[in-house]
């Protein structure tokens, strides 16, 4: 159950309805984590903005999946965890690349650069090497990439927090985190 009201379509005053109806439109649903979000219609608008412009940046939607499935593992996100599979899968990855973007990489070169420095952002909290920027850099990703990695690195972060610290129940195929050994 979850730790933070989950407001829902019957529950919700009208601005509430309207985003959520806009939701709905886009995703034919109302994932939970929103619901979560919509506590704070303010809160929602200022996630639902910045997460539409970086969905149209020039990153691929398998690459935005993978830092996505790198981040929910590493942060330990279980609800992102598995919006993430559900949505990965959609986009075209396999198990194996779900396997090795939740290890941190991927199967495929230029996205495992990604997935790392992604993974890399969050645990030194932005401080990147110059050789990272360079390895990004080499592996063909523009400056302008580099700072969608960032950004999507960021909106992972918020996404996890929210997903932790209300405790949402899942509403996508549950897949359980991997404890490390």
């Amino acid at each position: 159950m979850s730790r933070i009201n989950t407001v829902t379509h019957e529950t919700a005053n009208p601005e509430q309805k309207a985003l959520f109806d806009a939701i709905h439109s886009q995703l034919g649903m109302v994932p939970n984590f929103l619901k979560i979000f919509a506590n704070s219609p303010a809160a929602l608008r200022a996630f639902l903005g910045p997460h539409g412009i970086a969905n149209e940046g020039s990153l691929e939607p398998q690459t935005r999946e993978r830092i996505a499935l790198g981040l929910a593992q590493q942060n330990a996100c279980e609800y992102c965890l598995s919006a993430h599979t559900a949505i990965g899968r959609k986009a075209g990855l396999n198990a194996a690349e779900i396997e090795a973007n939740r290890a941190g990489t991927s199967q495929d070169q230029k996205a495992a650069v990604a997935v790392r420095f992604a993974r890399s952002l969050v645990e030194n909290m932005g401080e990147v090497t110059t050789a990272e920027i360079t390895e990004a850099r080499n592996a063909g990703y523009s400056d302008g990439e580099i700072v969608e990695i960032i950004t999507h690195a960021g909106m992972n972060v918020l996404t996890n927090m929210i997903g932790k610290a209300s405790r949402v129940e899942i509403d996508f195929p549950k897949i359980a985190l991997k404890v490390a050994a």
